[in-house]
Order: structure tokens, then C-alpha cells, then sequence
């Protein structure tokens, strides 16, 4: 219907060019229109961002750390095992495991757009979103981990996992010393976000 079209060319002026002004704009449009409730918008990104993960990740990996026969389970089916965890759900299939090693430092990009394991580790951040990151990281990995205040030994390798809509990967940060007498809670408060993207390291107590 003309007047429809009319109405979709004006609300598509009103959208400025830069992406985060932009999705503000949308929200405020359609809540206008009364299609989206802000509330429950609210809701769901406090869900992700604190609840949800990286919260579930870091139990995942502080189990992993603790319990020798559950990272051999984690390393070779992490979508089960972090499924009988209840961690499953969107943007949480397909996943895998990635053990950070004195040999090897993993870190994960998704070179396409921004496919990222929501139930363990909320929503991704918006450097992991960004053209940057995602065209840097590939070519230098030790530049961009640099970047993040991340110096690895010369010796030990990095290697870089692309995340795909079927794979999706969550880095087991290597445990940091002097965390022996630690159970699982205290060993997943040194667990960060970073740290399962591998652009960063565990934290020390």
C-alpha cells in the first residue's frame, strides 16, 4: 500500500549511519510502533551479559581444571558434556573445546560475522564484532594479543580457530599457578571472558 511504503522510506531517513546510533534508532521506532517492549529487551540482554555467561564458562572451565576425566570428556564432545551442564540453546550448538597449553595459545575469531557460544559466554563483545579484530587476528594473531596485554612466550605457538553458524569454540585458558587448594567456585571467579576467547589469560589469586 502506498501510505505503508511511505512510512517504511521515512523510518529508514531517520536511521543514521553509525551502526550502535543505528540500532538505538530502530529500538526507539519500534517501540514507538509498539512492537518491542524496552523492559523485556532489558531483560533479555542482562539475562545474556551476566546470567547466562560468561558466568557458565567459567564453571565449565574450573571443572575442567579440577577434574582430569571431565576435560577428556569436554576436549572430545564439548557440546554434550556442556549440555548435561544445561548450557545448550541458541548460538550454543555445535561447540568445541580448545585446550591452552605451554605449547599452544588458542584464540577464536569468527572471520565472517560475529558467531559466538552465547550460553557460555553471554553476548560477544563489540571488538569481537569488528572488522578489526576479525581481519587483524588472523594475520597477527601475537600483534592483537599484544593489544590486549597478552605477551606469550617466543616458544609457544598460537593458533587461530574461526567460528562458523556450525562450530563454535571455547578456549580452556591454561590454570594459573598457585591455585592447588582452590576449589571449582573460587578457581571459576579467576576465569574471565577474555581469557575463553583467548585474547586474554586467567586471572592469578
Amino acid at each position: 500500500m502506498p501510505h505503508d511504503h511511505h512510512d517504511h522510506d521515512d523510518d529508514h531517513a531517520l536511521l543514521p549511519p553509525d551502526p550502535a546510533l543505528r540500532v538505538k534508532a530502530l529500538e526507539t521506532l519500534l517501540t514507538r510502533k509498539g512492537l518491542i517492549d524496552p523492559a523485556a529487551l532489558d531483560e533479555i540482554i542482562e539475562t545474556y551479559a551476566h546470567k547466562v555467561g560468561p558466568r557458565n564458562g567459567a564453571q565449565v572451565v574450573a571443572k575442567a581444571w579440577s577434574d582430569p576425566a571431565f576435560k577428556e570428556r569436554l576436549l572430545d564432545d564439548a557440546t554434550s558434556v556442556c549440555a548435561d551442564l544445561g548450557f545448550y540453546g541458541r548460538q550454543g550448538e555445535h561447540l568445541v573445546a580448545v585446550e591452552n597449553t605451554a605449547e599452544q595459545h588458542n584464540i577464536v575469531v569468527c572471520t565472517l560475522c560475529s558467531c559466538y557460544p552465547w550460553p557460555l559466554l553471554g553476548i560477544p563483545p563489540g571488538w569481537y564484532k569488528s572488522d578489526a579484530y576479525r581481519a587483524r587476528v588472523v594475520r597477527e594473531p601475537r600483534a592483537v594479543l599484544a593489544d590486549f596485554g597478552v605477551q606469550l612466550p617466543d616458544g609457544q605457538a598460537v593458533r587461530v580457530w574461526d567460528s562458523t553458524a556450525e562450530i563454535r569454540y571455547l578456549v580452556v585458558p591454561q590454570r594459573p599457578e598457585g591455585t592447588d587448594g582452590l576449589d571449582e567456585a573460587a578457581l571459576a571467579d579467576l576465569v574471565t571472558r577474555d581469557s575463553m576467547i583467548g585474547c586474554g589469560l586467567a586471572n592469578t589469586p
